[in-house]
């Protein structure tokens, strides 16, 4: 079972701004926050934040090379999603797949695609009925 993810990013501030925004909505909870990061924890799980360091800096992520590509959260009906997106939006949040939406992911896949300040891509999906 999974315990926890520790993603690095380029800008705490921003990363924070956008997490304090949506992981509340998705159930989660301010868990820890120190100088150089914080978390965000449901009931079993949670997703840490940290400021990289300068000297790593100028490597720079891309969600198509190797490593993490997305996170997936459930993210309950699709009503509930959609006053997410329409929160997001209002909050000037980058969408991936907009002419898609919101079967990008397929046909009966309901979910809304996102990407984090890091362009981390994001994926808020619907409970299957």
């Amino acid at each position: 079972m999974l315990h926890h993810v520790e993603i690095y990013v380029d800008d705490l501030v921003k990363s924070r701004q956008f997490y304090d925004l949506l992981l509340p909505k998705l159930g989660y909870v301010l868990y820890q926050e120190w100088r150089e990061g914080f978390s965000y924890k449901d009931d079993q799980h949670y997703l840490v934040f940290v400021q990289v360091e300068d000297k790593f800096a100028s490597f720079s992520y891309h969600r198509k090379q190797v490593g993490l590509n997305h996170m997936a959260f459930s993210g309950g009906a699709p009503q509930d999603i959609e006053r997410l997106r329409m929160t997001l939006a209002d909050k000037g949040v980058t969408f991936l797949y907009e002419d898609a939406y919101p079967y990008a992911g397929g046909e009966n896949y309901f979910a809304l695609f996102l990407e984090d300040p890091n362009q981390i891509k994001i994926e808020i999906v619907a409970n299957q009925e």
